[in-house]
């Protein structure tokens, strides 16, 4: 566990005693679009139905607003806070070349996020940048989700599959997602009347990842990360063009596939695979790899 102590106070839940957790790292690392940066060390974002800020202050983490029984509930599982990062990070840095990396994103946890919105949002993510798919998220919350009001400000949850299996294509294709509206509205179609995201969630990771890959929109890479951020699958290794340069500068001569840069990769990490990838591509991304 990454935390040694936690209390409720003025609305407020203190954690106390907090290790291998960076405001920064955790939500600039690629794996979530609905978090935005207040001021060094604090985010506030919209999640799992709720607002909360995120403030860091040496060992200490304030998340706001919120209660004790709503942090074992949602948020302890949220921030994968029962999980030691220290021995992970401890196994993945025995490799001297991975060791710079996970120094660099030392911060980082992965999130467990909501399956339905990550299955959306990295729809929206493919040949994007990471400002229009934030836009496009927020926008698709704003029109079909649920309103939030906190400190005088309004927020919108992300919308329900019963809410956005509602809205017509050309709803879609004016929230600013380009071609990727006929991949949501075809996927949210086949979501609802097939009913098993729930089923999908509890194959073994390779039955997953092929399965997701018969929704519109969904290939490779978006498979892997929707596994990896919002399904507990950590053998996922998502390829993108920054995870390949931090693979080729690291590891393997140029000209590689995709797909062999992932099969080499869950090869070598194994059920760490998907924290490996994080650390690299942060790593890569912060530091403008190039091969």
């Amino acid at each position: 566990m990454d935390y040694k102590t936690v209390k409720e106070k003025d609305n407020a839940v203190i954690l106390q005693g907090v290790k291998n957790f960076e405001p920064t790292h955790i939500f600039e690392c690629g794996q979530c679009f609905r978090w935005n940066k207040l001021s060094e060390d604090c985010y506030e974002g919209v999640a799992l139905g709720r607002v909360l800020r995120v403030t860091k202050k040496l060992d200490e983490v304030k998340l706001e607003p919120t209660t004790l029984q709503e942090f074992y509930e949602l948020w302890e599982n949220y921030f994968d806070l029962k999980r030691d990062y220290s021995l992970i990070k401890e196994q993945l840095s025995k490799d001297p070349l991975l060791a710079q990396a996970v120094e660099f994103g030392r911060g980082i946890r992965l999130l467990s996020q909501e399956p339905f919105e990550l299955i959306i949002s990295f729809i929206i993510s493919a040949n994007n940048r990471i400002p229009m798919i934030k836009r496009a998220v927020e926008e698709i919350s704003r029109r079909y989700g649920s309103t939030i009001e906190y400190q005088g400000k309004t927020y919108y949850t992300f919308p329900a599959l019963e809410r956005l299996s509602g809205v017509s294509l050309e709803e879609l294709q004016s929230c600013g997602v380009g071609f990727r509206a006929k991949y949501i509205y075809e996927t949210v179609k086949k979501i609802k009347a097939e009913n098993n995201l729930h089923n999908i969630i509890e194959l073994c990771d390779d039955e997953c990842y092929d399965l997701l890959q018969n929704y519109a929109g969904i290939g490779p890479k978006v498979a892997d990360c929707i596994m990896l951020f919002s399904m507990g699958k950590y053998s996922a290794f998502p390829v993108d063009v920054w995870v390949k340069r931090a693979m080729m500068h690291f590891y393997v001569a140029p000209d590689v596939s995709l797909p062999r840069v992932r099969a080499f990769a869950r090869e070598k990490f194994g059920i760490l695979s998907g924290f490996a990838q994080q650390y690299l591509f942060y790593y890569a991304r912060e530091n403008n790899i190039k091969i």
